[in-house]
């Protein structure tokens, strides 16, 4: 076998909050994912782990399981032994897999909830989790240093052949770990009736086993192999599930659930055909497993989450942590805590004792199982649990951003700082990410730049609706956003 030498490129290469993500033609191109191999591969022989796999998975979207090869076939030139997994598989699976291995690094090829005119590639780490900013920050130096003529490949049937490339399939070892987890018992006695809906992307398979496997009902719409998502956005939001909450209540279901397009993130309908926002999906499971099974620990959540969990969390006499958006952050300090259960308002969510990365299946599964145990609808549980807490309503908006406006904005308000005049009393301000002001009644407001995409995001919670809305126009005027 003799490696083929790649041509010379530009390298457009820049990780965000959930790793490398572009558009398709743009900077997501053969060449540069090769870069990213050969970094990799340079990280791999500084640190002396070139014997140590690298799992690599793919999701559905345009490109990916060929990306997935030209990525192998560049560890494979180095001599770098790849775990590539056979079929198209949850972003979860390949961080399980990751772990299984004790695998120096893993990637995933996908980006996740963005639109279907993007691809992207996840990196993670031992122990299956996100790469840290220092992480991908060693990836960006090490391909600066870099020249095209450096890289090689071999051919992925030569180096299948050879045994440098090994098809894997750890679907079965994936669905028994969450099954070993979950109340299967308690789920059966159930005897719910549940509509799944993939988004078109990989949930189905895994997802269907695990629920069949507890006796559940289970009907999948939106399953068929669509690189475009039916047209949508891959993300499980209010906006994008209105015909699942239709076929819900049509159809008499008890739950509707949804996953975005590498199943990570989770979304969920319930059984009149309301959607659950992430926020409430998070106080939901915090709740339910402090008080129903006992698990105690305390909760992290980052900037742009409600702050509905940091009361739980005082009432349970735990810690509610605050972090960047990024999951590698929410792993990071629930590693460091031994919390509980980390997330975030866009549906990603991790509990401890399984993967260190968010998990949809998994964070479906459980929903399921709480839903059985509980016996009540989650809008009734969540309307207690409001009842004792206190109401908390988030207001959202996005902007999109070119990059010179961007430029503008970002020295308007992380340089000069300036801020709008507020009618609420300010306790404090943050800069840990974006610009975030906590109210003296417990509210807040946050702006900040998105790390996959070309948005302004503009978050607040008050104990009204109109309340966050108006905190949120306040500084949408402010920074004269239409």
């Amino acid at each position: 076998m003799t490696p083929v030498k790649r041509r010379d490129f530009i390298v457009m290469i820049k990780f965000g909050t959930g790793g490398f993500r572009g558009i398709i033609g743009d900077d997501f191109i053969r060449s540069n994912l090769e870069m990213i191999a050969l970094a990799m591969v340079q990280l791999l022989k500084q640190k002396h782990e070139e014997k140590s796999p690298v799992v690599i998975g793919y999701d559905r979207r345009f490109l990916s399981d060929l990306s997935a090869r030209w990525i192998a076939c560049v560890f494979a030139a180095a001599g770098i032994e790849v775990h590539l997994i056979s079929h198209d598989a949850p972003t979860p699976m390949i961080m399980y897999q990751v772990k299984q291995e004790n695998a120096c690094f893993g990637l995933a090829i996908t980006a996740s909830h963005n639109p279907a005119e993007y691809n992207g590639v996840k990196v993670f780490t031992k122990g299956g989790q996100d790469a840290s900013r220092p992480v991908t920050d060693e990836i960006e130096a090490q391909m600066a240093k870099l020249r095209p003529s450096e890289i090689k490949t071999l051919d992925y049937e030569e180096a299948l052949s050879s045994g440098l490339i090994k098809e894997i399939d750890p679907q079965n070892d994936y669905i028994d770990s969450i099954l070993k987890i979950i109340d299967t018992a308690a789920i059966k006695k159930g005897n719910l009736k549940i509509l799944l809906d993939p988004m078109f992307g990989v949930s189905r398979t895994t997802l269907q086993t695990i629920l069949l496997t507890c006796r559940c009902n289970v009907d999948v719409m939106h399953d068929r192999h669509d690189p475009l998502f039916g047209g949508r956005l891959p993300s499980p939001s209010i906006k994008t599930l209105g015909h699942l909450s239709q076929r819900v209540v049509q159809d008499k279901y008890d739950l509707g659930i949804a996953t975005d397009g590498d199943a990570d993130r989770i979304g969920l309908i319930d059984q009149n055909g309301a959607f659950i926002h992430p926020n409430d999906i998070l106080v939901l499971l915090y709740y339910y497993l402090h008080e129903f099974k006992g698990w105690k620990g305390a909760v992290v959540r980052n900037v742009a989450t409600t702050h509905c969990l940091d009361r739980m969390a005082g009432s349970f006499g735990e810690q509610c942590h605050e972090v960047p958006v990024g999951f590698k952050y929410i792993s990071s300090e629930m590693e460091e805590t031994d919390a509980l259960i980390g997330g975030e308002s866009s549906g990603g969510l991790a509990v401890r004792g399984h993967i260190h990365g968010k998990d949809g299946i998994y964070a479906g599964a459980l929903l399921i199982e709480m839903r059985s145990v509980m016996k009540k609808s989650f809008s009734e549980t969540l309307e207690n649990i409001h009842g004792k807490y206190g109401s908390f309503v988030m207001h959202e908006t996005d902007f999109h951003m070119t990059p010179k406006h961007k430029e503008k904005l970002l020295s308007f308000l992380f340089e000069d700082r300036a801020l709008p005049a507020f009618p609420w009393k300010i306790d404090r301000i943050s800069y840990l990410d974006g610009c975030k002001v906590y109210f003296k009644n417990g509210g807040w407001v946050i702006c900040r730049f998105s790390g996959t995409e070309p948005l302004l995001r503009i978050y607040g919670e008050m104990d009204h609706a109109v309340d966050a809305s108006k905190a949120c126009r306040i500084f949408q005027d402010f920074l004269s956003l239409q």
